[in-house]
């Protein structure tokens, strides 16, 4: 894999504009035709200095050539010194002509074709030898993005700060230099030109990332499969009949986005059941959301619940408010969080049939926004037995007349016509970050104890949605950012939280023959063991009494941070 310091550097320079400026047919004819244009100047100025000695000789004085050269050019620039002047009317006549020609040539059409033809084809030129077509040769291992996306730079920040390197394709040399001025590896070339793969060795690339609309997706697959027939090549559908087409054009990974986000904002919800959901697995291993509402765990620590001693289910992760944190045994589990779990099938089986009784409100759930993603929260919460009403102002969106309700979200009557009196949670949805506090506001206004989800477009109105009210905030770009991610290293299955990841290490010499309880490693490196694999076998959530074997994996849950922690502590 190549390192983070692999830059793309700029074409060469001189040599390299003029013949960009001179390479293309445009600009040789704008070239033409200004020599045409200077060619007219000259011999009008020639004319007029042959002329100029003409008059002088007839009203009895002596000019030059040079002489009628330079009072050609004083009156053609309108800058007329008068230390030569023509008295007789035809004399005058001429300055006249003379002085309109040099006002329309040389003041208005000469700047202007200067420009239009010369200085801003040289300066595209130079820009486009500022913006690097190619990749460095000691690039590979990169990753290729397409579209400058808000999904790809949320992709961004993460492969930077894992070091991952990149290359992000920019269709104009303007566009190339507008990135670049920003710190990102960008390379000028077209998404659906073979030349532009061809220049950025898409052969040694690690994955290739296509975010834009589904049909140029599709063209993207069928270019790069030229040239990578085989690894990763993930591409966002907005639509579902996009899928199979674009699988069949090559792409490995299609993710909508759209329907992804849906299901996430239903998991979140305080309505219907306490129970456990599972969104992915690693091996044997599942993991899996709940919401502790209303249930014995709120008010306790992580320590305190016990789910690990009573139901081998450990607790790595949790929301609250929207921001993920790594749990500790003196976390306090609060009315608003969302336990993130991990054990096996019979563990959150046990954990089910401990909480199922609990969150039984059977008020619907208010969605705003009835596009692909109110759509798909509907039918996720559909799933989990949840009722749900959305609120559509455009009547070409609204499929049921039970289910949804036609106006718009600001207007109380709506609202109430929804059932937001009784709901115990509402779900913004909207494709427009400002509607989106907008509603914030006006919901928490009228309900303060109501849950408020919401949708956020931008990772910067993230923030600016939990000050508006909302308990939970869904960044469109950090979670298609983090599903590309675990792409990339091959979490295929599971769909990480921001800060959470699954690792696999060798048992340390210096914990062989220790139980987990006695080394605390939760405390001192924040990983938490959910898996102990011996000889091929799992054991998920072992006992924190037993021993660790001499040989053998330990599958961890951490972040970064947690991980360094681990290798510092314990050298694997």
């Amino acid at each position: 894999m190549g390192s983070a310091s692999d830059r793309l550097s700029p074409m060469k320079p001189e040599s390299a504009t003029y013949r960009l400026l001179v390479g293309n047919r445009t600009s040789l004819r704008n070239i033409a035709f200004l020599s045409r244009f200077l060619a007219l100047l000259i011999t009008l100025v020639l004319i007029y200095s042959i002329l100029f000695g003409y008059f002088m000789r007839l009203e009895g004085q002596d000019a030059d050539f040079i002489t009628g050269l330079y009072w050609t050019l004083v009156t053609m620039s309108t800058l007329g010194y008068g230390d030569f002047t023509l008295s007789s009317t035809g004399g005058m006549v001429f300055s006249i002509i003379v002085l309109l020609t040099g006002t329309t040539f040389m003041l208005a059409l000469f700047p202007f074709l200067f420009i239009q033809f010369f200085y801003t084809p040289w300066l595209e030129a130079q820009q486009a030898t500022r913006s690097p077509r190619r990749a460095p040769p000691s690039m590979r291992g990169h990753i290729v993005l397409t579209h400058d996306s808000e999904v790809s730079l949320a992709l961004i920040e993460k492969l930077e700060r894992y070091r991952y390197p990149y290359v992000l394709l920019a269709p104009t040399a303007e566009q190339t230099l507008h990135l670049r001025d920003r710190g990102l590896n960008a390379i000028f070339g077209e998404a659906d030109n073979p030349e532009t793969y061809r220049n950025i060795a898409v052969d040694k690339a690690a994955m290739v990332v296509a975010t834009g609309k589904d049909e140029v997706n599709a063209n993207i697959a069928f270019t790069v499969r030229e040239f990578m027939p085989e690894g990763p090549l993930a591409a966002t559908a907005n639509f579902d009949e996009s899928v199979d087409l674009l699988e069949m054009a090559g792409c490995s990974h299609v993710i909508q986005l759209g329907e992804l986000m849906g299901q996430a904002l239903a998991r979140r919800t305080l309505a219907g059941d306490a129970m456990a959901h599972i969104i992915g697995r690693f091996d044997q291993l599942l993991i899996a959301e709940a919401t502790p509402h209303n249930t014995p765990l709120v008010g306790k620590t992580i320590q305190e619940s016990r789910l690990r001693e009573m139901i081998s289910v450990s607790v790595v992760g949790l929301w609250d408010r929207g921001k993920f944190q790594q749990p500790l045994p003196d976390t306090v589990i609060t009315p608003g969080s969302v336990l993130v779990l991990a054990g096996g099938k019979e563990h959150l089986h046990a954990y089910n049939e401990l909480f199922c009784i609990y969150n039984t409100n059977s008020s619907p759930v208010v969605i705003i926004g009835g596009g692909r993603v109110g759509r798909a929260t509907a039918k996720a919460l559909n799933k989990r037995g949840i009722e749900s009403r959305i609120i559509e102002r455009d009547p070409s969106r609204i499929r049921n007349q039970e289910t949804y309700v036609a106006g718009n979200a600001a207007n109380l009557d709506v609202l109430t016509a929804a059932g937001i009196k009784n709901a115990p949670t509402v779900i913004i949805t909207s494709h427009d970050d400002d509607t989106n506090i907008y509603l914030t506001i006006y919901c928490r206004r009228l309900r303060p104890d109501i849950q408020i989800i919401s949708r956020a477009i931008l990772d910067r109105n993230v923030s600016t949605l939990h000050r508006a009210g909302a308990d939970i905030v869904m960044s469109y770009a950090t979670m298609g950012a983090n599903i590309l991610f675990n792409i990339l290293k091959k979490n295929d299955n599971v769909l990480l939280a921001e800060g959470m990841d699954f690792f696999r290490l060798k048992i340390p010499a210096a914990l062989a023959g220790k139980t987990l309880a006695e080394v605390d490693l939760r405390q001192k490196t924040g990983c938490t063991v959910i898996a102990v694999i011996v000889n091929g076998q799992s054991r998920i959530t072992p006992n924190p009494h037993d021993p660790l074997p001499a040989t053998g994996e330990l599958i961890l849950a951490g972040n970064e941070i947690a991980e360094k922690r681990f290798l510092r502590e314990y050298g694997t």
